[in-house]
């Protein structure tokens, strides 16, 4: 008996890893160098790019702070309802926020009837496009490329600690 329980237990746990949408962000294994270099060589480290072309990461801004340009919580409130995530008529006022961190922004609405719904938004002040809004905005975009203060705001407050 123990043995079809061990093998059940295997099968189970052997499909757990790395979640889908964060293996796109691990560098693959064609990405890395297959040479070695050579240990009586040398090494120079190579000057960054001058394009600006670099891979979106997570910018070390420990907290996230009230918005000094925008956006406001109008423009935020107005940000959700254009993407038809609050119903017309909903009663919606602002329980946080906006609290930026780089060009981040993350607010939390209070909707009458609802959970709070917090909200995600990137870019400017004055023309915040929406990341997410949900009762759990720690997508895989705001877990790897937001700054520390937006990510500890987003993803420790859904999971209650």
């Amino acid at each position: 008996m123990v043995g079809p329980v061990a093998l059940l237990a295997v099968l189970l746990t052997s499909g757990c890893g790395t979640p889908p949408e964060l293996r796109d962000a691990q560098p693959s294994q064609s990405a890395r160098s297959a040479s070695p270099s050579p240990t009586d060589a040398a090494t120079t480290p190579a000057a960054p790019s001058p394009t600006g072309a670099s891979t979106p990461t997570a910018s070390s801004t420990p907290v996230a702070v009230r918005c000094p340009a925008g956006p406001s919580s109008q423009q935020v409130t107005d940000l959700v309802r254009g993407q038809d995530l609050l119903p017309a008529d909903a009663q919606v006022r602002v329980l946080t926020g906006p609290l930026c961190a780089d060009d981040w922004h993350y607010t939390v609405l209070t909707v009458t009837g609802y959970e709070p719904l917090q909200v995600v938004s990137r870019g400017s002040g004055t023309a915040p496009r929406l990341v997410t809004a949900g009762t759990d905005v720690c997508t895989a975009e705001v877990r790897v490329t937001s700054p520390t203060g937006i990510r500890t705001l987003a993803c420790d407050a859904s999971s209650g600690t």
